[in-house]
């Protein structure tokens, strides 16, 4: 009896990537049906064919390989995603020495075909935990409760991971103008009692400017985002006075698709437009609030996580919307950081796809347009490794433009400077975001 039970809780997990692969053939026919009207999307999305194409194959090919391969991501899913810190060793790196990402790592561009968020244009906040030690709590963060930064054998870089009833916020209030946006990535983890318990994102109208604001509407206004402890996203919005007090919002995403699920990573992106609210979840739009704020003197000035187990990481609040066809077309020259790869990595990430798709867009548009691509990294590392990887990132740039928007590879040229050239000294974790940058120059 024992052993057909084993045999059971063995099969399951293959099974549920059995049905996985059945949903990416249809994701994957769904796209391949669903090109834009308009004519510099009809152009790029020529580009998209032979890409679909590629999955297509991908998915109906070896079907050992494939099961052999879901069993063991089914593995890694199911196991505790920290790495143990007082052990000294950065499990990560054996994970870049296989030279394999995790899974959900593997997601091609065209996946994110509906994708429209494109981030700020200029960095004013990043957090990626890389100045703090590994096991002690970040020195820009505050909390009435613990947390501590860890590295994991699944997911690049450093991370904060909290399990706790309480909450953690951003030490130094934000200055937040009436448009940005913020972005940051979670992995759902298991609380104390082996279970995952969700957790809470607030981005806040702060009361205390140096202490924790109490209650269950704490602050002077907030949009706050849940995740349940079964999955489903959630979204409260309020502001804390007379004029405010019948003007909160609150819905949630019941769709299966929309449910986050214990170690598995997320990339979260929160657009706010002068009181209109949008937030996705990797390439979904979860939610679109034109009228979330509408009360003169609300001004959001801190982020904090809260009531449960998460570890979050690449915590990026820019402001401005890029203007990309006027900077490439007029000035000559088009400064990206809405191009994403991992730490020590030349992959483009899936993310990435709204910002490739307005350049490609703008270069489908002028044929005659020809286009030089330059990667920067900031001073962290060895320089010629700086050097390298920058030159593999502006190719890896190049190549997506051809392979995934259908861009002629004769009109782009790729480089890299490593971390020549800054554009703020690297003194600061803002200020090495902005020097982690992708150039485009007109030829």
């Amino acid at each position: 009896m024992k052993f057909l039970l084993v045999i059971a809780i063995i099969i399951m997990p293959v099974s549920s990537f059995g049905q996985f692969k059945l949903d990416l053939k249809k994701k994957v026919i769904n796209q391949t049906n669903s090109h834009a009207n308009q004519a510099a999307d009809k152009a790029i999305d020529k580009g998209l064919d032979s890409v679909e194409k590629g999955a297509q194959d991908a998915v109906s090919g070896d079907e050992n390989k494939d099961e052999n391969q879901n069993a063991e991501q089914a593995k890694n899913e199911n196991a505790a995603p920290e790495a143990d810190a007082k052990e000294g060793q950065d499990k990560n790196a054996g994970a870049d020495a296989a030279g394999k990402a995790p899974a959900q790592e593997q997601a091609s561009l065209q996946t994110y075909s509906k994708y429209d968020f494109i981030p700020g244009e200029k960095i004013i906040f990043y957090e990626d935990f890389s100045q703090d030690a590994v096991g002690d709590f970040p020195a820009a963060w505050n909390t009435n409760g613990s947390a501590e930064v860890v590295t994991t054998n699944l997911f690049p870089g450093n991370w904060l991971k909290f399990d706790l009833r309480e909450a953690l916020w951003t030490d130094a209030l934000l200055t937040l103008p009436d448009n940005y946006t913020i972005e940051f990535d979670v992995v759902p983890t298991r609380n104390e009692e082996g279970n995952m318990s969700g957790y809470d994102f607030r981005l806040m109208q702060s009361v205390n400017a140096k202490a924790f604001d109490h209650g269950s509407v704490p602050g002077k206004a907030a949009f706050s985002y849940t995740i349940e402890y079964y999955g489903t996203p959630r979204y409260r919005t309020y502001i804390n006075s007379d004029e405010g007090a019948d003007l909160g919002l609150s819905g949630s995403k019941d769709e299966e698709s929309a449910k986050q699920k214990v170690n598995q990573k997320y990339h979260m992106a929160l657009w706010y437009q002068k009181g209109r609210v949008r937030l996705y979840q990797n390439q979904t739009k979860l939610f679109d609030l034109p009228k979330a704020f509408t009360v003169q003197g609300v001004k959001m000035d801190r982020i904090r996580f809260e009531d449960g187990a998460a570890m979050v990481s690449n915590i990026r609040i820019a402001v401005g919307a890029p203007d990309m066809r006027n900077k490439l077309l007029t000035e000559g020259k088009l400064v990206s950081y809405g191009i994403y790869f991992d730490v020590s990595k030349d992959v483009v990430k899936p993310e990435s796809y709204s910002t490739l798709k307005t350049i490609a867009g703008v270069m489908t548009e002028n044929s005659d347009l020809k286009v030089k691509i330059v990667g920067y990294t900031d001073s962290d590392g060895a320089d010629a490794a700086n050097l390298d990887l920058s030159k593999k990132r502006g190719a890896a740039v190049k190549n997506e433009l051809v392979k995934s928007f259908g861009i002629d590879a004769g009109r782009l040229e790729s480089d890299g400077m490593g971390e020549a050239q800054p554009v703020a000294p690297n003194d600061t974790q803002a200020n090495k975001a902005l020097n982690r940058r992708v150039e485009f120059i007109k030829l």
